[in-house]
């Protein structure tokens, strides 16, 4: 199974690739997921961004699914990893303040005994200081956001900024973007993934 981040504008073209590739497709609705079944076996289901559900009343025409994609009026995408970070506060697709930020950790070293717990110990240190600052921005950027905050980087990193009492009442949805160090441009990308439908595949 593979989880492919698809914009509400090239949903069209991506239904038509995809039974083109594996024939007429039999749409459903089910515990507020669209899902299709193609006919050589294939199949797809479809989320909403922002861990929406579509309602009981959709009527599961695959064309009609890139309306029920809202933007939240307030929501948040916070991007860490141990290195760097980046943020950003949004009103629908207008991009809000913004950070990034890079701070140095130090590389893992191949020396023993007392050496190496040296460097474990400063390694520490630094990374305790960079979720700090990132911790400290987020909080001004993002403390009191009425709605969702899409997360992404290193999970351990993201957990240790979140674990700030600041940011505790900030409620996280999918997707988990897997991003690399966060950059102008990632955070950048990031935004538009986080307002895509999330389409898992299943190839016969």
């Amino acid at each position: 199974m593979a989880t492919v981040l698809v914009p509400a504008a090239r949903w069209a073209r991506w239904l038509d690739n995809f039974e083109r590739s594996h024939g007429p497709t039999a749409h459903a609705v089910a515990d507020g997921v669209l899902t299709g079944t193609a006919e050589d076996g294939s199949r797809f289901a479809v989320r909403l961004p922002f861990d929406r559900a579509l309602d009981a009343g959709h009527d599961g025409a695959p064309a009609a699914l890139a309306d029920r994609v809202v933007v939240p009026d307030d929501w948040g995408v916070l991007l860490v990893r141990k290195g760097g970070f980046a943020m950003a506060r949004l009103r629908g697709t207008t991009l809000g303040e913004s950070k990034t930020g890079q701070r140095h950790v130090q590389g893992r070293t191949k020396a023993g005994g007392q050496s190496q717990q040296r460097f474990a110990r400063r390694r520490d240190n630094q990374a305790r200081q960079a979720y700090e600052a990132a911790a400290d921005h987020a909080a001004r950027i993002l403390g009191g956001l009425h709605g969702p905050l899409v997360t992404g980087g290193d999970h351990g990193a993201v957990d240790e900024v979140l674990a700030d009492p600041r940011l505790r009442g900030a409620v996280v949805v999918a997707p988990w973007l897997a991003v690399p160090d966060p950059r102008r441009s990632v955070l950048e990308q990031a935004v538009a993934d986080a307002t895509a439908l999330q389409v898992e595949v299943v190839n016969a």
